[in-house]
């Protein structure tokens, strides 16, 4: 059940009450005296952590934005390969890796 905050006008004394929302309308409608006192509310906007994930639509826009954009960041995390293009992709960097040491 939900928590009420109360105003009595006459005493300005405030309290909190918790009761269904049929109580507390007939409640304030008994009472024209007491007030229902508007409190800020706790609103989540966002959640993340270990059980965070995303949907599978999502996954899908980062393949296509992937396959656009082969030699991404992205495109290594997100792209679909196949074996020919793991293969050459390993073969550019081992020829990289020697120049890089002759160089040096």
């Amino acid at each position: 059940m939900p928590s009420y905050s109360f105003i009595n006008i006459k005493t300005n004394k405030e309290w909190d009450d918790i009761m269904t929302i049929a109580e507390m309308e007939e409640y304030l409608s008994k009472n024209p005296h007491i007030r229902q006192v508007p409190k800020r509310m706790n609103i989540v906007a966002g959640v993340s952590g270990i059980t965070y994930k995303n949907d599978q639509g999502f996954k899908e826009v980062l393949s296509k934005i992937s396959e656009a954009h082969p030699q991404s960041a992205l495109a290594q995390q997100y792209g679909k390969k196949s074996i020919k293009q793991v293969k050459t992709e390993q073969v550019i960097k081992k020829h990289r890796a020697r120049q890089k040491s002759k160089t040096k």
